[in-house]
């Protein structure tokens, strides 16, 4: 964290509290004034006449804000607990390149992360078990090709991803939609915790104390690509907010890529459009690693997603194309019925089949 006076710090944290100051006004305010103490004190038609709405100015001196404020300075104390600003030297290049860059991040774990090449994977929250497997797969090669992982913590694709990185040693990072006190969703607390337990970094742009809002999520997302060389959507419908997240990285100039899926199954639809609006298609790990090249710090482990995605049996290369039933599975391949179920009876205890709803579905490796 850039060295700052106590009373510069503090005139930071409050302007930050103020509802409607967001990080474009924020950046305005400070422009106009040699420090945020001074913009802090600045009598109110000041700020009017920098366009400021009333509704920004007005509860900067209240007792509520100052005890937000306050209690963030008693966060920032405790270990592990940090606070990147806009003229902080160690900010994130790719992020400050953005026009709405946060000029405040609050960071759980490991700061240093946010320099270091990031991948963003996102998907999701109703994935299916084949697209949190991929989740799985590709986090765990990329993180052994030397990627951070970034993603959002939801459910479904974003919380496969942080796992498949935690899996084999890798590094992590969870944009939140939410202040770091009010982590959600709930059934991720543990994931959080293992994240910055295991030297990775959780990070949000909101005051500590902000509770889960809707509006707040999309907003998100432009830090995760933001961050990020490039952004996978793994999974997603064409409602999905991780096509929110794709569009922004377009906008930003990052990769997008997008792994395609049975044209049966919802949940791939939104990565078909994406891929006929020039998103990259993703087969395996090294298609991103290939257009990425010179970024990864080391190279990817010889299990890679490419040899995991790559089916060895004549039953799994029909099921990696769609979940099929045991008689469409038979059909298919000329088998007996019989001897399909023995098949897959066998596949299944090696963990490379499961049954769902009353069909099949690959497992990568």
């Amino acid at each position: 964290m850039v060295a700052v006076s106590p009373a510069e710090l503090e005139a930071r944290l409050r302007l930050h509290l103020l509802p409607e100051l967001g990080p474009r006004r924020l950046r305005k305010l400070l422009s106009a004034f040699p420090d945020a103490s001074s913009a802090l004190s600045a009598p109110a038609n000041a700020w009017r006449a920098l366009g400021l709405p009333a509704a920004c100015a007005e509860p900067r001196r209240s007792p509520a804000i100052r005890e937000r404020a306050a209690a963030a300075l008693a966060w920032l104390e405790q270990p592990d607990h940090h606070l990147m600003m806009w003229d902080d030297p160690t900010y994130p290049g790719l992020l400050e390149e953005l026009p709405d860059a946060p000029p405040l991040l609050f960071v759980a774990g490991d700061p240093g992360l946010l320099a270091r090449p990031q991948l963003a994977m996102v998907g999701s929250r109703r994935a299916s078990r084949p697209g949190l497997d991929n989740a799985t797969a590709f986090a765990r090669s990329l993180a052994r090709g030397g990627f951070v992982i970034t993603s959002g913590l939801a459910l479904g694709i974003d919380g496969a991803a942080h796992q498949g990185a935690l899996d084999v040693d890798g590094s992590t990072i969870a944009v939140l939609g939410t202040g770091l006190q009010c982590l959600y969703p709930r059934r991720h607390v543990g994931l959080a915790a293992r994240i910055v337990e295991c030297g990775g970094a959780l990070v949000s742009e909101l005051p500590l104390d902000c509770a889960p809002q809707a509006a707040n999520f999309p907003r998100r997302n432009r830090i995760i690509s933001g961050l990020s060389l490039g952004v996978l959507v793994v999974e997603a419908s064409p409602s999905s907010g991780s096509l929110i997240t794709a569009r922004l990285a377009a906008e930003q100039g990052r990769e997008v890529y997008a792994i395609p899926g049975s044209i049966h199954h919802p949940g791939a639809r939104g990565c078909h459009q994406l891929i006929r609006q020039g998103a990259a298609l993703v087969e395996s790990v090294d298609d991103v690693l290939q257009a990425l090249r010179g970024w990864q710090q080391s190279p990817p482990h010889e299990d890679n997603v490419t040899q995991a995605l790559a089916p060895s049996h004549p039953l799994l290369a029909q099921l990696h194309a769609a979940p099929m039933s045991s008689e469409a599975l038979a059909a298919a391949s000329g088998q007996p019925l019989s001897s399909v179920l023995a098949e897959l009876t066998e596949l299944e205890i090696d963990g490379r089949v499961v049954s769902e709803n009353g069909v099949w579905v690959a497992r990568p490796r």
